[in-house]
């Protein structure tokens, strides 16, 4: 094995302990996702990683028993750990195939892991390999692009808190979208973004200014969906570290402004045969491009959307961004090329017929947004359903049957998620269990905190 071996070409543990062997590691890099998309992990010492890669290793629980801000979940209906169990380890797998090469750390190398045993019933990762899994004993390969929109601010972790995170100063002045003068006055910036993006295995298509101060959006390019996924989860783990590391910090919160509009996490979607490779949502017979399983998967997600919607929208936060106008859908709407739609049909040729998921917001797990991206769009299919009639012209000023409706708090949405059946099908009970009672940990976190609105429009005059 040479030590000029790509980290990308790593598939088994051999060929993971021999490129950690040519490169004279001490220790090696590896993380695993929470259930808010945060990448927790630690370096591991290379005796201890040929070990785990071989046996498996053990990671505190307490990771899928917090939340984002490292509050343990309580009294929400939360039964896989807690202080009754005394959070001990969990199973954990290393993924020899996510082998990858650090950015900023000359030689170092990063894996990704996830959770075994009873722990993986309830790992984001696993919930998705679960919709994959459907998706290949139908004969049919799912692949997946994500698109990220993220704020650049001339802050740090410090000043930001010194600020009381009011009066942050963007990379960028003004609105200017598509900004040629931007990208080339900033070009070194975008360039090392690029570079960041390449070494690490997450590529881009596409990088620009979005509208708004400071604000870009990314294409990562297409992969099959377990690798989107991974994709997608670092990088939104390793802007901000890129960023950080430059004086600068990368937000991907929903929305952190009254001013600007949300930030979006688009993802689109395509199936192929697993025999053929090819593209099952392409028949050029049909209106648009449209084959029956095309319109049956688009069916699936537009059905069953309200109803999964704490899987998209996973945040309090997420839901301000969900009003008219400001690139977020409200109900549950489809279009060909219509981006006032939940659901975008991209039109084209075989290797470009897509669905594009406008729902999920930049915060959202990739993993669990995927999978119910996916795994709803599969039941469509599996139930031959047909989509409601298609969206012409601006959605935001039509009226839609109630049932298309999206919950409009997380609260709400959480309590669609709990009672759904096809979520339980898709995801199973321990999943759903879970899933939902961090969503209302989440919920209740949030009702402990008085805003600066209330004390604006009650202190003195109620």
């Amino acid at each position: 094995m040479s030590s000029q071996m790509n980290p990308r070409e790593v598939k088994t543990v051999q060929q993971a302990k021999a490129i950690v062997s040519d490169r004279g590691l001490k220790h090696v890099k590896v993380g695993l996702t929470d259930i808010d998309g945060v990448l927790r992990g630690k370096y591991m010492s290379r005796d201890k990683f040929f070990s785990a890669l071989d046996k498996g290793f053990a990671f505190c629980d307490v990771v899928v028993g917090w939340d984002s801000n490292d509050q343990l979940y309580e009294n929400v209906g939360v039964e896989y750990t807690g202080w009754k169990t005394g959070y001990p380890d969990a199973p954990v797998r290393i993924l020899p195939d996510t082998c990858r090469e650090m950015h900023d750390e000359p030689g170092m190398l990063f894996f990704l892991a996830e959770f075994e045993g009873q722990a993986e019933a309830i790992c984001p990762r696993a919930s998705l390999r679960k919709v994959i899994s459907k998706a290949e004993d139908m004969g049919l390969m799912a692949r997946a692009a994500f698109e990220y929109e993220f704020f650049l601010f001339d802050e740090t972790p410090d000043s930001i808190r010194e600020k009381g995170f009011r009066g942050l100063q963007p990379i960028t002045p003004g609105y200017f979208g598509y900004s040629v003068l931007r990208n080339s006055v900033h070009a070194e910036m975008y360039q090392d973004l690029l570079e960041l993006c390449e070494v690490m295995d997450f590529p881009l298509e596409g990088l620009h200014t979005e509208t708004g101060p400071g604000v870009l959006e990314a294409a990562i390019t297409v992969d099959e969906a377990g690798s989107a996924a991974d994709k997608a989860n670092l990088f939104k783990s390793f802007v901000k570290v890129w960023a950080q590391r430059r004086d600068m910090m990368a937000t991907f919160m929903a929305k952190w402004s009254n001013d600007y509009p949300g930030q979006s996490g688009h993802i689109h979607v395509s199936l192929q045969r697993i025999d053929s490779g090819e593209n099952v949502f392409f028949d050029e017979s049909k209106s648009a491009n449209m084959s029956d399983l095309q319109r049956q998967f688009l069916a699936g997600q537009q059905a069953f959307m309200p109803e999964l919607c704490a899987m998209y929208a996973q945040t309090v936060n997420a839901y301000s961004r969900m009003v008219p106008g400001f690139w977020a859908p409200t109900d549950a709407t489809w279009g060909i090329e219509n981006r006032t739609t939940a659901l975008r049909v991209i039109t084209g040729s075989e290797s470009s017929q897509r669905v594009e998921f406008r729902l999920g917001s930049a915060d959202a797990n990739p993993y669990i947004a995927l999978a119910a991206a996916l795994g709803s769009g599969l039941m469509g299919i599996e139930q031959k359903l047909e989509p409601e009639p298609q969206v012409t012209g601006n959605a935001y000023e039509q009226s839609f049957p109630r049932h298309l409706a999206l919950p409009g708090t997380l609260d709400e949405a959480v309590d669609r998620l709990a009672g759904s059946t096809l979520a339980r099908s898709l995801f199973g009970d321990a999943f759903v269990n879970h899933y939902a009672g961090t969503r209302t940990w989440e919920c209740r976190e949030y009702r402990k905190h008085i805003s600066d609105w209330e004390l604006q429009r009650y202190f003195e005059i109620i």
